[in-house]
């Protein structure tokens, strides 16, 4: 839109630009496609604006471009994100925040030393750097790092500024919605996070003191959301269907939500949010021969990169993930993390295909009362669900100041 004035007053109050001068220089915006609305301000008067309706009337409207959907985030050097990006190398600070190295140097305010462990994330690859202030671990929040991070704003925020003086990539953090249900400050220390010219924000929608239980707090994560003015908020926390991704984002208004558990209960929700995003339609889940296809795969990767033997290890605590999905697995999940080997994987997925048919129709789909049941998130749950009844992780009481 253009609202242009008339000039700057003459010595005698008067401006001296004539209402064709400003038509003619109105038109060239209008022609040039750069302006949709326009108007006018100091010194126009109702004939200029009628003048400017005239030379409207026979212009054609001018139509935005549509919004990218890549991920744009800020720093010295920009970083864009879309949809040709297979992974993104970042350098996520939870070990160092979790160190009682670290968190004496902050402590201390010896933040050139701390700032180290960024500049040495960036030598090794890192496109982004990522500050973990969500972590509800004892051990690390014990020691200063992780959640505990959200209850020192002043020397959060003087770390946040050193390190966007430190390197050239975008700075981003996750946090939860504060200590407990007493002391939200996740809007407070958003506001300071972009002040101090962080690129953007990640919001898990439970307290520390929630742990991983309980209700996600969809108007927490809305409140981070208005508490900033420009940079993105990222959504977080129970995430584990395209329906609970595109309700998050209604609800909250956030810009994006980003998946962690859900993942590992279901890979493919990368590709059915999108879909439902950007047509309307939900895709089924992935029938069980295409999650035995993909958890081959899976260990294959493993096998490849880490070796036979070693990936088989590691991919131990992969496999139960699937098996989640699976419906009756027992045998499945007690031999699989028993495997050494790819010949060891191969017999415990063949062993349970064999015993799975006894559960399946003649086309080898789980009879209804054995099939899992439908993965909900916590924020469209009714309060009284079961699912809410477990325990939360013990802290500290009282005001901010005694954390």
């Amino acid at each position: 839109s253009a609202y242009p004035n008339r000039g700057l007053p003459n010595e005698f109050g008067e401006y001296d630009e004539t209402i064709d001068h400003m038509a003619d220089s109105i038109k060239d915006y209008v022609d040039s496609g750069i302006v949709n609305i326009i108007g006018g301000c100091c010194g126009t008067t109702p004939e200029h604006i009628a003048a400017f309706t005239e030379l409207a009337a026979s212009s054609v409207v001018r139509k935005p471009k549509s919004r990218s959907r890549d991920c744009l985030l800020s720093g010295l050097e920009p970083f864009s994100i879309n949809q040709d990006s297979l992974f993104v190398n970042v350098g996520e600070r939870t070990n160092v925040t979790g160190s009682a190295k670290f968190a004496r140097l902050i402590r201390e305010e010896n933040y050139e030393e701390a700032l180290q462990v960024a500049r040495e994330q960036v030598e090794n690859g890192a496109q982004i750097i990522d500050i973990n202030m969500g972590c509800p671990v004892r051990k690390v929040v014990n020691i200063g790092g992780g959640s505990a991070m959200m209850t020192e704003l002043d020397k959060t925020a003087a770390l946040v500024r050193g390190m966007i003086d430190a390197v050239k990539i975008p700075i981003t953090a996750k946090m939860r919605l504060g200590w407990d249900e007493d002391n939200l400050t996740a809007p407070n220390l958003a506001r300071t996070l972009e002040d101090a010219g962080c690129a953007a924000v990640f919001v898990h929608g439970r307290t520390r003191a929630q742990g991983f239980s309980g209700r996600v707090n969809l108007d927490g994560i809305r409140a981070v959301v208005d508490a900033v003015n420009t940079i993105p908020v990222i959504g977080n926390g129970d995430v584990t269907t395209p329906e609970a991704a595109v309700h998050m984002m209604n609800a909250t208004g956030c810009n994006g939500v980003s998946i962690g558990r859900g993942a590992f209960y279901d890979p493919w929700i990368f590709k059915r949010t999108a879909h439902l995003l950007e047509t309307g339609e939900l895709l089924p889940e992935p029938n069980f021969n295409e999650r035995i296809r993909v958890l081959k795969l899976h260990f294959e990767r493993y096998a490849e990169f880490y070796g036979e033997e070693r990936g088989a290890k590691f991919f131990r605590k992969v496999a139960p993930w699937y098996a989640k999905r699976f419906g009756p697995s027992k045998p499945f999940k007690r031999d699989i993390i028993k495997i050494n080997s790819r010949a060891d994987f191969e017999e415990a997925v063949a062993d349970f295909i064999e015993w799975r048919k006894k559960f399946c129709d003649d086309d080898g789909v789980l009879l209804s009362k054995y099939a899992p049941d439908p993965m909900v998130a916590s924020f469209l749950r009714d309060e009284d669900d079961p699912v809410f009844q477990r325990e939360a992780i013990p802290v500290p009481r009282g005001p901010v100041d005694n954390w």
